[in-house]
């Protein structure tokens, strides 16, 4: 009896220690910066409206001097992202889209190639507010000596303000926790 209990307590405490761990890393989200950090470069992981209307916007007000949409599908040309981008006249010079990322370790491993070849020390990462600290995590991993300054950006339809009310986003958060927790451990031990 003394062991079933002790494995009961065991599992409490690990599903607490979940629980606050959680809830602290949704609190602790990174917020949209009044203004944006200076970078050498911007780079967007696809995946929402809000992020790629985000960064086109920096990019077309003089952020960077290139700027990278990875994660881009096969079928999206040039010119359809451009115009789902609302791209102006830098994107037609300055903007590479990236199609090799099939996830957010992919998105790292693209960038920082794209980085490297452009001699950039440091990079706008434009992402989702609770996708930002996952991919930041697999960018500084993948950037080396490159600064990854980051711009979350709220994503319409996920509400985090009051993300408990929500099934939806208890959900989404609740997967993306744990691929941060994964990317976490793979990161420290490569």
């Amino acid at each position: 009896m003394g062991l079933i209990r002790g494995f009961i307590l065991a599992l409490f405490l690990v599903a607490l220690a979940y629980g606050v761990s959680f809830v602290l890393f949704v609190s602790l989200l990174p917020r949209t910066p009044a203004i944006a950090p200076a970078a050498d470069a911007i780079v967007v992981l696809t995946g929402g409206g809000a992020r790629l209307d985000t960064a086109a916007s920096l990019f077309e007000n003089g952020t960077g001097q290139r700027m990278l949409v990875s994660g881009v599908d096969l079928a999206t040309t040039r010119p359809m992202l451009k115009k789902l981008m609302h791209g102006a006249k830098r994107f037609d010079c300055c903007a590479d889209i990236g199609y090799a990322a099939e996830d957010t370790h992919g998105n790292a491993v693209e960038a920082a190639d794209w980085a490297r070849t452009h001699h950039f020390q440091s990079i706008l990462l434009v992402t989702a507010r609770y996708h930002m600290p996952r991919a930041r995590t697999e960018f500084q991993k993948q950037m080396g000596g490159i600064a990854v300054e980051p711009y979350p950006v709220d994503q319409s339809g996920i509400d985090l303000s009051g993300w408990w009310r929500h099934r939806g986003t208890v959900l989404l958060l609740s997967l993306e926790y744990v691929k941060y927790l994964t990317a976490l451990a793979v990161t420290a031990l490569t």
